[in-house]
């Protein structure tokens, strides 16, 4: 099985972000849209080193271990825990949302591995190009299906 790859498949991730509406219906969760959106491009936000976050007490405890479930071939689970600081909250442009976060995906796409930060990931520590790269993709992943796309 191949590992899924952002850098590879960016072309594909945004056919996919670009066939979201905002009345998509979820298929499973709380978050709407606009919410997802906005969620998603955190994550990215972090990956590409704009956004620092600091590492939490939880995150040293479990984030090795959640890590390495996670790189595991196959697709996240529904209804996993988040973060708090990768909740973004409701009532977000579901337009202005999908804009950035094509640009970001875009961006991420085209850096490659040495586009991405060197900083540890706030809740799984250090990561590798490699790492970054697998989380994202099955990160982005796991939302479009939320959303049927």
């Amino acid at each position: 099985m191949t590992t899924p790859s952002l850098f590879r498949a960016s072309e594909s991730m945004l056919a996919r972000l670009h066939s979201l509406r905002s009345d998509s219906p979820r298929q499973w969760g709380k978050m709407e849209a606009g919410e997802m959106l906005a969620h998603c491009a955190v994550a990215l936000r972090v990956a590409l080193g704009d956004l620092k976050l600091k590492r939490g007490l939880i995150g040293l405890l479990f984030g090795r271990l959640a890590k390495k479930k996670l790189m595991k071939p196959g697709v996240f689970g529904r209804n996993m825990p988040t973060a708090p600081e990768f909740r973004v909250g409701p009532g977000k442009d579901f337009g202005r949302e999908k804009q950035m976060l094509l640009g970001l995906v875009k961006r991420f796409g085209e850096g490659g591995p040495v586009g991405v930060t060197k900083e540890e990931h706030p809740f799984f520590g250090p990561m590798t190009a490699e790492e970054w790269d697998t989380l994202q993709w099955k990160h982005l992943d796991h939302h479009l299906r939320q959303f049927g796309v």
